[in-house]
């Protein structure tokens, strides 16, 4: 039993120095993934405004360190 809470104290301290090493999300990437999105509707008209809203947010995201995709918000974004 002993041996069994060290594995997995062990193991719960290899995913923190993981999670530690991760490159810490950018405003950047999300607005990337944001164009992409648009993208994929195949509607062209929809597409150029929904990138026009990914540029929005973008400059929201630079300004604030946070992301707003309509139903989610979330911060501590890198402002690059």
């Amino acid at each position: 039993m002993m041996m069994k809470a060290i594995a997995m104290a062990v193991f719960g301290l290899f995913l923190g120095a993981q999670g530690a090493l991760a490159e810490p999300m950018k405003c950047s990437g999300e607005q990337k993934t944001c164009v992409s999105n648009c993208i994929k509707g195949g509607n062209p008209v929809q597409a150029k405004q929904c990138i026009e809203y990914c540029r929005t947010s973008q400059a929201n995201c630079m300004h604030s360190g946070c992301w707003a995709n309509g139903s989610l918000r979330y911060c501590g974004l890198l402002k690059q």
